[in-house]
C-alpha cells in the first residue's frame, strides 16, 4: 500500500498515535501545571516562603510546572473558597496559615467547612511572632515590667493589630489576657501600617511577624519584649519567650500548611506530601528559611488533620473570651 492509497483505518491510526520524537521515542504529554493558591497577598510572609520553594517543588514533582496564584481577601476566605471548588485531581492545592483556623470563629457564615471541605497534606513549618513596643512610650524591658506599667496607667495603652480578627489580633489578645490588663485595640489594614504607627508613637505596642519587624528592631525604632512561641529565635538569642517570662498561656506562632480540595485520592496525597517534604528540605530553600528564622517541620497528613482541629478549637475559645466578631 503506497502513501497515496492509505486505508481510512490506517489514517485514523496515524492521527491518534503518540508523536515520535527525535530518535523514534514516543513523546510523553506535558503534565498540567500544579496550581498553588495562596489566600494571601503578594509579598506576605507565606507568599515569600512559598515562592522561595517554587523551583524546588517543581523539581520534586519531576519537572511539573508550579504556578502560584495569589487570591487575597476576607482574611483568606476568597482563596480558600476557590480551593474547595477545585476538582480533587491533584492539580490544585493551597497553602493556608493561621487565619484558616481563626475564621470559623470570627465570621458568622463561611462558604465552606474549614475542616471537612479540605484534604490536609502537610503542616510545613512555622514563623515566629514577637511582641514589639515603641521604646519611647513603653520603657519596659520585659513582660512583667510592661504589665506593671499598663496597670499603673489605666486607659493609656493601645494595642495595634494588622486587622480585626486576624491571627495578629488574636495573638495580641492572648498576651493582654495573660497579663490581666485592659487596653484599647486599634486594627489596621495590614502589618505595614500597623508597624508605622507603633514607630511613630500613635499606638504603644502590638504583635508582629519577626520577618516584618527585624529591620525596625535592628535600627532601634522598635523594641522586642519577647517571642510569642515556645522557642527562642536564632537571630535574637538573648530575647526570651513570653513563656519564659512567667506567662505560659502565651504560645502562638505563624504556621503554614499544604492542603487540597475535599476528596483528594490517597495516591495524590502521598505524591504531594513527598514532594513538599523534599522541596522544603532542599539546601537552598532551608537557607532561605533560616534567614527569616522560619522553622521547617513537615508532618504527616494525619498529624496535620489533628493540628488543624486543635488550632481551630483553641482559637474559638480565645475569640469567645475576647468577644471578637466580624459580620
Amino acid at each position: 500500500m503506497t502513501p497515496l492509497h492509505c486505508s481510512r483505518r490506517a489514517l485514523l491510526t496515524l492521527a491518534t498515535a503518540p508523536w515520535l520524537g527525535p530518535g523514534g521515542a514516543f513523546a510523553q504529554p506535558a503534565p498540567p501545571p500544579l496550581r498553588v493558591l495562596l489566600p494571601l497577598g503578594a509579598g506576605s510572609g507565606v507568599d515569600v516562603i512559598v515562592r522561595s520553594a517554587q523551583a524546588a517543588l517543581s523539581r520534586a514533582l519531576g519537572g511539573q510546572p508550579v504556578v502560584i496564584e495569589n487570591l487575597p481577601g476576607a482574611g483568606g476566605i476568597t482563596g480558600t473558597a476557590a480551593l474547595v471548588k477545585a476538582a480533587p485531581d491533584g492539580h490544585t492545592v493551597a497553602f493556608i496559615s493561621n487565619n484558616h483556623a481563626v475564621n470559623p470563629s470570627v465570621f458568622k457564615n463561611l462558604p465552606y467547612d474549614s475542616l471537612n471541605d479540605i484534604t490536609p497534606i502537610s503542616l510545613v513549618g512555622g514563623s515566629p511572632f514577637v511582641l514589639v513596643v515603641n521604646p519611647a512610650k513603653v520603657p519596659a524591658r520585659n513582660a512583667k515590667e510592661m504589665q506593671a506599667l499598663i496597670k499603673a496607667r489605666p486607659g493609656q495603652f493601645n494595642m495595634a493589630s494588622s486587622g480585626n480578627g486576624t491571627i495578629i489580633h488574636l495573638a495580641g489578645e492572648m498576651y493582654v489576657d495573660a497579663l490581666d490588663v485592659q487596653v484599647q485595640h486599634i486594627p489596621y489594614k495590614g502589618m505595614g501600617p500597623m508597624l508605622t504607627d507603633i514607630i511613630s508613637g500613635q499606638v504603644e505596642f502590638g504583635v508582629a511577624a519577626l520577618a516584618a519587624a527585624q529591620g525596625h528592631l535592628a535600627s532601634g525604632r522598635l523594641k522586642a519584649i519577647g517571642v510569642m512561641g515556645k522557642r527562642r529565635v536564632p537571630s535574637l538569642p538573648e530575647l526570651p519567650t513570653i513563656i519564659e517570662q512567667g506567662f505560659p498561656e502565651v504560645d502562638v506562632e505563624g504556621w503554614f500548611a499544604l492542603v487540597g480540595p475535599k476528596g483528594l485520592p490517597a495516591a495524590q496525597i502521598k505524591r504531594l506530601h513527598e514532594a513538599v517534604t523534599t522541596a522544603f528540605n532542599d539546601a537552598e530553600v532551608k537557607a532561605a528559611m533560616a534567614k527569616q528564622d522560619n522553622l521547617i517541620h513537615p508532618s504527616t497528613p494525619e498529624a496535620t488533620t489533628r493540628f488543624l482541629r486543635t488550632e481551630q478549637d483553641r482559637y474559638a475559645r480565645l475569640v469567645s473570651k475576647a468577644h471578637i466578631q466580624i459580620d
